[in-house]
């Protein structure tokens, strides 16, 4: 006798029906019907009197049916006597480059903390995910967006260059400037368009695609560059950041997530951490 044919005993004995039965136990009707069949051959009874709405259990089946609820019951009670870990909570969270190590860090640190046996899953923005951390521009049809941080771009200056010493940047000082260009970055491409209005064109030194090999480069005196106000590169010694004239390079970055998912608890819980992390 199969275990599993008395499960599905139990689950047409509650539901009263085959097709709930099945539907409840995620199988065909045929799979039901068969095990109903194979059980009554076994014990060479009958277990149910079908009827137009469905079956009806046969003084049999009223045996059978507290013995075979009790193995079940025994069945999860065996499985949760040694499944020693809680069940985890799974969040897949897209991330877009180039978003500051320190403040991502303490954002997933704070995730973790509020919501409990979490199974964190980190992915490109681009793939199938629950919600993402992307800039407002980003956000897609059928999303929402929640602000969390608003990131000021400024340019960085080897501290042994005499431009470090203005307190304040115009776009004809970046004329002929050795300068280390990252791709993509919008607030860049804002101020080349500036620049362009001018006629000034500061000279490449390097290409990159990452920011965080940018501060390293501007330190060692390879070339300024245009950089955010994150913490790590704020509280950086090798060069100085510089606002520039008539220029407002500014970047929002938040939380997409799908419009109406907020009621989901795991997206309820992630946009309460978020909303906490934005004050």
């Amino acid at each position: 006798m199969k275990l599993r044919s008395l499960k599905y005993f139990q689950s047409v004995y509650e539901q009263g029906s085959i097709t709930s039965a099945a539907k409840s136990s995620f199988v065909s009707q045929p799979s039901i019907t068969a095990a109903i069949s194979q059980l009554e051959q076994l014990l060479n009874i009958e277990l149910f009197i079908r009827h137009s709405g469905g079956v009806r259990p046969t003084s049999a089946a009223d045996k059978l049916y507290p013995l075979a609820r009790e193995m079940s019951d025994n069945e999860q009670s065996i499985l949760h006597l040694f499944n020693d870990g809680p069940t985890p909570v799974p969040l897949k969270l897209g991330l877009m480059r180039s978003l500051g190590a320190e403040r991502m860090s303490s954002l997933l640190n704070d995730l973790s903390k509020r919501i409990d046996n979490l199974e964190l899953t980190l992915v490109d923005p681009d793939e199938p995910c629950d919600a993402r951390v992307v800039l407002s521009q980003s956000a897609c049809r059928g999303e929402e967006f929640l602000p969390i941080w608003q990131d000021s771009y400024q340019l960085a200056i080897p501290k042994n260059w005499s431009l470090a010493t203005k307190p304040l940047i115009t776009l004809e000082d970046l004329d002929g400037i050795s300068f280390i260009n990252r791709t993509p970055c919008d607030a860049l491409e804002k101020l080349k368009q500036a620049m362009v209005s001018k006629g000034v064109q500061f000279q490449i030194r390097a290409n990159i695609r990452t920011i965080e090999y940018a501060w390293p480069l501007v330190s060692a005196g390879v070339g300024a560059a245009l950089l955010p106000d994150w913490q790590e590169i704020t509280h950086s010694d090798g060069f100085v950041l510089r606002p520039i004239e008539d220029t407002k390079l500014t970047k929002r970055i938040g939380l997409a997530y799908k419009s109406g998912s907020q009621n989901d608890p795991i997206i309820a819980a992630v946009l309460s951490v978020c909303r906490a992390s934005a004050l």
